[in-house]
C-alpha cells in the first residue's frame, strides 16, 4: 500500500459551522493536534480531512451512505480499507456540532475534551478499528484513552470523571 509521510502539512481541517469557533478555544489546532496524536498511536500515516459540520449536514451524509435517516456524532469515509492493498491510505472524518455539543453537555465535558475524543475515534475507524464485539470495543477504548492521555484529556470511559483539556475545566 502507498504510504504518504505523516505531518508533511496536516490534516485538511474544514470548519464548515462557524458554532466550531465559539464552543471551541481554535477548534482547527485542538482537531490537528489530535490527528496527529492518532496517526502516531496506530502507526499510520496518510491524508486526513476532518469537516467541523452541523447535524443537517451529518443527518444526509449518514441517511446517504447509511440509511439511517439521523444525526450521528461522527461519521468515517475510509479513501481505502485499512487492510486491503493499494490505494492510498487515510479518509474523510464529519463531526456534527449540536450531537457532540447535546453528548458533551449530557457526560459533564467540555466540547473540546469531546471533539478531540471523537476526532481520535474517527482516526482508530480509518485505521481499521471497530467497537462492534466487547472485545473490539474495549480495545478501542483503552487506545483511545492512552492517546488522550497524551493531549491532557481525561479518560471518557471511566465513570466518575469529568474530561478536560489541559488549561480548562469542564
Amino acid at each position: 500500500m502507498p504510504v504518504l509521510p505523516a505531518g508533511l502539512d496536516g490534516p485538511d481541517i474544514t470548519v464548515a459551522d462557524r458554532r466550531w469557533n465559539r464552543a471551541v478555544p481554535r477548534p482547527a489546532r485542538l482537531v490537528a493536534r489530535a490527528v496527529d496524536a492518532a496517526l502516531q498511536a496506530t502507526g499510520c500515516h496518510g491524508p486526513v480531512t476532518v469537516v467541523l459540520a452541523d447535524d443537517r449536514t451529518v443527518a444526509r451524509m449518514n441517511w446517504r451512505h447509511r440509511g439511517r435517516n439521523k444525526p450521528t456524532n461522527v461519521l468515517t469515509f475510509e479513501y481505502a480499507p485499512a487492510h486491503a492493498g493499494g490505494g492510498i491510505w487515510g479518509g474523510d472524518i464529519i463531526i456534527a456540532f449540536e450531537t457532540v455539543a447535546r453528548e458533551a453537555h449530557a457526560a459533564g465535558r467540555t466540547m473540546a475534551a469531546h471533539l478531540a475524543h471523537l476526532v481520535i475515534h474517527g482516526v482508530l475507524h480509518l485505521a481499521g478499528h471497530d467497537h462492534h464485539h466487547p472485545g473490539e470495543a474495549r480495545e478501542m477504548e483503552m487506545l483511545e484513552a492512552r492517546t488522550l492521555s497524551g493531549l491532557g484529556v481525561a479518560n471518557p470511559w471511566k465513570p466518575g470523571r469529568m474530561a478536560t483539556t489541559r488549561g480548562t475545566r469542564s
